[in-house]
Parts: C-alpha cells; sequence; structure tokens
C-alpha cells in the first residue's frame, strides 16, 4: 500500500523526467568546464549571483566616507559589493562583549572589510563563520590563556575582535596594520583548507606558490635586506600569509615593487582584477 502511495506521489514527475535528466547533464557539463577554466587561467568562471539584496542609504554613506576600496569600484561592482555586504550582514550573528554595542556602523564596516578580503571569489560567505563576537578592546582568550586582539575561533565557528584595533586598522590605511583584513584571511585560509571548491583550489595553488618564492635564494636575501614586512610575518606560514594579504591591500605598490612575483601570486590568490590591483 505505501509502494502504491509513493507511486502515485512521483508520477506527476513522469513527463518532466526527460528535461530532469538534460538539466543535470547541461550542469554537470558546465561544472566540468568551470573546473577547466578556473585550472587554466587561476579564475573562476563568473564571480556573482543574481545581485538582489540592498544596504540602506545610511549604510551606503558609510561605505564612501569610510571604505576606500569601495570607492575605486565601478558602478556594477558597486551594486555586487553592496549586495554581499548585505548578505554577509544577514547570514551572521553579532554579538557584543563586555558592554559593546552592535551599531549598524559596526556592523557594516565589520562586513565591509570581510567582503573586500573575499571579493575576488565566487564563494564569499565565509562558511566557517556563524559569530563576529565584539570587544570594546584587548580580551582575554581561552585558545592560549592569552589577551588578544582578534582570533578565529573555527571550533566556535566566531570571529572575535577588538573594535579599539579593528577601526585603528581600516582608518589608517597605509601602515599595513590592519586587523579585520588579517582575521578574515585566517579563515579563509582554513576554509579553503578544508574545501574542495573552485576558490579554495586556486588560494591553495597560489599559497603554495608563495611559499615556494620565499625559499628562493634572491628572495629571502630580499627578505632580509629591505626588511620590508614585519617581524610577525615570519611566526609561521599562516601568519606570513595574513600579513602579506594586510600588505598587498594597503600597500599593493609598495608590495608590487620590492616582490613582484609575490603581489601576481597574491593577486590570483584573490582573483583581484579590479579596483586597481
Amino acid at each position: 500500500m505505501l509502494f502504491l502511495q509513493a507511486q502515485e506521489n512521483v508520477s506527476w514527475l513522469a513527463p518532466y523526467a526527460y528535461t530532469i535528466v538534460l538539466l543535470g547533464f547541461c550542469f554537470f557539463l558546465f561544472r566540468v568546464f568551470e573546473n577547466w577554466f578556473a585550472a587554466k587561467y587561476d579564475r573562476p568562471f563568473y564571480r556573482h549571483y543574481v545581485v538582489f539584496r540592498k544596504l540602506s542609504s545610511s549604510q551606503i554613506e558609510l561605505l564612501k566616507t569610510e571604505l576606500h576600496f569601495y570607492n575605486l569600484l565601478t558602478k556594477r561592482e558597486k551594486r555586487q559589493f553592496q549586495h554581499r555586504v548585505a548578505t554577509f550582514i544577514s547570514d551572521k550573528k553579532f554579538v557584543g562583549r563586555d558592554g559593546f554595542e552592535i551599531t549598524e556602523r559596526v556592523k557594516t564596516l565589520i562586513a565591509s572589510v570581510g567582503c573586500m578580503v573575499s571579493f575576488g571569489r565566487k564563494n564569499y560567505e565565509y562558511t566557517l563563520i556563524e559569530y563576529i563576537i565584539v570587544y570594546p578592546n584587548e580580551f582575554f582568550s581561552n585558545l592560549n590563556n592569552n589577551y588578544h586582539k582578534g582570533e578565529f575561533n573555527p571550533r566556535e565557528r566566531a570571529l572575535v575582535l577588538s573594535w579599539e584595533h579593528f577601526e585603528h586598522g581600516y582608518q589608517i590605511s597605509n601602515d599595513n596594520l590592519n586587523l579585520g583584513i588579517h582575521e578574515f584571511m585566517h579563515a579563509m585560509q582554513l576554509e579553503s583548507k578544508n574545501s574542495a571548491d573552485i576558490d579554495s583550489t586556486r588560494f591553495s595553488k597560489q599559497f603554495q606558490n608563495i611559499l615556494h618564492r620565499l625559499t628562493e635564494d634572491n628572495v629571502k636575501e630580499k627578505l632580509e635586506e629591505t626588511r620590508f614586512f614585519r617581524e610577525y610575518a615570519f611566526t609561521n606560514q599562516y601568519e606570513f600569509m595574513a600579513v602579506l594579504a594586510e600588505y598587498f591591500f594597503e600597500s599593493p605598490k609598495d608590495l608590487k615593487n620590492h616582490f613582484p612575483e609575490i603581489y601576481e601570486a597574491t593577486k590570483k590568490l584573490l582573483n583581484f582584477q579590479f579596483a586597481g590591483y
């Protein structure tokens, strides 16, 4: 009896069976083409779905006045950026700690820095992050029983930030110290390590390319000679990548002049083909 009912429930699909199979096959072919394109050209075939989410006029004004990167984008790219920021704000849970108040400005600026770092990616939503936890200043972390300015905690699916240091990071746009960029890059690194999508594959490839460049004699000599990167960059390979992202966004011309191959690899890793990069 149950079997007959099940047959009746799916019988309406029969006239569409050919169409469903055909669509499935077309989707399969597209995914094959998409992977081939990404492997050949080191970038996704496309980055955006339909743009439909919008920000309020006050949020857009925040982007214009407080995020230099936003003003470098074309009109079309600005609409895409707004959609991504609105999606980020909608999808993440913002939590204030130690009396810190989560305002529209706090949400918009944190989301905008995260979306700036991932703007070249097709998968831009930081799926490993569910919570954005904000303290007024440095906070005590149970990860290593020490005080931190920021951290990405994958177990708790949380990005944790000191607002004082986050705000300082984006307001001074040329000192290569940007807490938001640094911590979002850590989240992107772990996501790329644990995923097999197009963006993650490209990220891993260029990450290894950058590490390989660092072992070359002429690069090592230049690193020692110029002391271009701050000392913290050499803590480990993951901190180097996070610091490198800060330099890439805040001093792209200097990075390109000193280390052109590392600059190009970082540009490919993030798929930055816009805003003058």
